[in-house]
């Protein structure tokens, strides 16, 4: 008889707080799409960047609700990451839409670090990034 090879066991990230992440991400993703579909369908010709913004925000947050709900190591560095580059999108839009506000007829999710959102878009990725750290299995000394 063959030897089989066990399986690690998938790292679990919707326990705890993890699941009122995944319940955050979910909403978000609702509310990005959803304003990016409407923006996009009826006047993308009024402020192109910022809604195409809306619609990334919306795919950002969908990726990161589905590697939560997945679970396992490597789903948990790819939305480690994708919180990273979330995190960077806000301070990113934040700032260029307090800088220069011309360039945004529109806002975007990420507007003014996400004040339209009660600062949701910006708490929330360094929330997760805390999250998944701590999630982070344990590496046992040999």
């Amino acid at each position: 008889m063959a030897a089989t090879e066990e399986r690690p066991a998938k790292t679990r990230l919707i326990t705890g707080p993890g699941m009122l992440l995944v319940w955050l991400y979910g909403v978000m993703v609702v509310g990005a799409v959803a304003r990016s579909v409407v923006q996009i369908s009826a006047q993308f010709d009024k402020a192109p960047l910022a809604y195409s913004l809306s619609a990334v925000a919306g795919v950002v947050y969908g990726f990161i609700t589905y590697s939560l709900v997945r679970g396992g190591e490597t789903a948990r560095r790819a939305a480690l990451v994708c919180c990273g580059a979330e995190l960077v999108g806000v301070l990113t839009v934040g700032t260029w839409t307090l800088v220069e506000p011309s360039a945004f007829p529109d806002a975007t999710v990420w507007s003014d670090y996400g004040m339209g959102y009660l600062f949701i878009p910006v708490v929330l990725p360094l929330s997760a990034m805390y999250w998944l750290r701590k999630a982070h299995p344990r590496q046992q000394g040999a």
